[in-house]
């Protein structure tokens, strides 16, 4: 096995980050490195965040984060960030709005750009958790760019799929479109101290009820919670139903 596979089953960052840089840039080296790797895949549990734009993602993704660790997990984050249409880059601001986690060891943050890949996600994101799974992580998110009702591809990635919806602006109709409303495991109303909040969840609520077959088909329907990110309300409980579903999928 190469030194930089030795390194990232070990744990290294540096090493870590390099391979997913060649891996986003096409390097040839970066392919052989994977297949050293995959022995060492299989172990995390990849949970998606997908959701409109200005629902909260990444605030609800920077609190995750704080309460696994608490629970003594390490944790990986890939953040897909829109490539510019006119200078071809990223903001890439996920890794500024959670660097309070930058010191941690035992978080491995990584945004990485969508570079004109359509469905939320970057083209590299599949290599990328495996790179962070050999890592050793136990769990990694990854948070889509803002998608529509056809962007669904994180649900074919992820064993939890979390689509993250606000009151008021419309997100409840749009959540409960067809695309959206078919690969959700979890919706989480954000921000549910707007008054439109008790609305969203019975628009969400009776859709799914109208998707009773298919919810009886897997034994799993789909719990809709309410919770306010940014001031740390209903993420203990949301993190405890996404245990739940950990199970479902495991058992």
């Amino acid at each position: 096995m190469s030194d930089i596979s030795d390194k990232i089953v070990g744990g290294d960052v540096k090493s870590a980050a390099r391979l997913i840089r060649d891996i986003e840039d096409g390097m040839p080296v970066a392919i052989d490195t994977l297949k050293e790797l995959y022995a060492f895949t299989g172990n995390a549990y990849v949970i998606g965040i997908t959701g409109s734009p200005g629902v909260g993602k990444s605030t609800l993704v920077d609190v995750v984060v704080s309460h696994l660790r608490a629970r003594e997990k390490t944790v990986g984050v890939l953040a897909i960030d829109p490539t510019s249409p006119f200078s071809g880059g990223a903001i890439l601001g996920d890794r500024v709005r959670m660097r309070r986690h930058s010191l941690d060891d035992g978080v491995f943050v990584r945004s990485l750009a969508t570079r004109g890949q359509y469905g939320g996600l970057a083209q590299a994101t599949r290599s990328a958790i495996d790179v962070l799974d050999a890592m050793g992580k136990d769990y990694i998110l990854v948070e889509t760019v803002g998608v529509g009702q056809d962007e669904v591809d994180i649900s074919k990635l992820a064993q939890t799929t979390v689509v993250v919806v606000v009151p008021g602006l419309g997100d409840g109709i749009q959540a409960i479109k067809s695309g959206i409303l078919e690969v959700g495991d979890i919706y989480l109303i954000n921000k549910a101290d707007n008054e439109d909040a008790d609305r969203t969840l019975n628009d969400l609520e009776s859709m799914l009820n109208m998707k009773q077959q298919r919810t009886a088909e897997r034994n799993w329907r789909p719990p809709v919670l309410k919770a306010e990110a940014v001031s740390d309300v209903g993420i203990v409980e949301f993190i405890d139903e996404v245990e739940k579903h950990k199970n479902y999928v495991q058992n």
